[in-house]
């Protein structure tokens, strides 16, 4: 999403503010230009779900006779995981984005 929202030389601070909400963090780098940092942290929950089931039929002496037996068992795993995702963008002096960078990971 980011790369698909932030242009350099095009998106302003307010169209930053539209789409990633207020920053973390708001400061000034060493040549003077606004820096505006954002750090997500996300806790994902994924619920996996499996079963089977065993069929059995059973003819005889050419009778076509068929039986049946059903069988069928649900088990549920969870797994947790954390997901991090840090963006720092840069503004120039019109207030539009002169550069950004971005990370993001999985654990």
């Amino acid at each position: 999403m980011v790369q698909m929202t932030l242009r350099v030389g095009e998106t302003s601070q307010y169209m930053v503010l539209e789409a990633f909400g207020a920053p973390n963090i708001t400061t000034m780098d060493g040549t003077g230009q606004e820096v505006w940092i954002y750090d997500r942290h996300a806790t994902v929950t994924r619920d996996q779900s499996g079963g089977f089931s065993i069929g059995l039929g059973v003819g005889g002496g050419g009778v076509g006779a068929v039986g049946g037996l059903g069988f069928g068992k649900r088990k549920s795993k969870t797994e947790t995981g954390s997901r991090t995702m840090t963006l720092v963008i840069k503004f120039n002096e019109a207030k539009i984005v002169s550069d950004f960078r971005s990370r993001s990971s999985s654990f």
